[in-house]
């Protein structure tokens, strides 16, 4: 069997993780078997994270709606039912965004929101109730 000797692909691949890990603390950026440890943790923190940044902008988004619909005598909830009633399908992001750069616009579609969700809850209290069978 022929002899093996990895001299390029070996600096190649030494390198490849040099350039990832440069910057790192102390032996994470020199060493190989470091390097590669500290290359590979960062990748598993990184595809974690990319997660976790869409649920943070998730709740920060819910919290902005919520406080603008408290302004407009509105729960979170009760908007959010409002607007399904109404039909309006506006994600979190936009309305939030609404809700910082354009208060009077969030305020008119909160208003909204609100006749719709109390004429549809108007509208169930009056049904009449099933009677349980004897």
């Amino acid at each position: 069997m022929a002899r093996v000797k990895r001299g390029t692909k070996r600096r190649a691949r030494r390198k490849k993780y040099a350039r990832r890990t440069k910057g790192f603390f102390l032996t994470k950026s020199k060493l190989y078997q470091s390097m590669q440890e500290a290359a590979n943790r960062a990748d598993r923190y990184a595809y974690r994270d990319r997660r976790n940044r869409k649920r943070q902008y998730r709740r920060l988004w819910i919290q902005r709606i919520g406080a603008a619909a408290r302004l407009s005598g509105l729960s979170y909830s009760e908007l959010m039912h409002g607007l399904k009633s109404l039909g309006l399908d506006i994600d979190r992001k936009m309305l939030a965004e609404l809700a910082v750069k354009d208060a009077a616009g969030f305020a008119q579609i909160a208003g909204q929101a609100k006749t719709a969700g109390q004429a549809k809850t108007a509208a169930a209290s009056k049904k009449p109730h099933a009677k349980p069978a004897a």
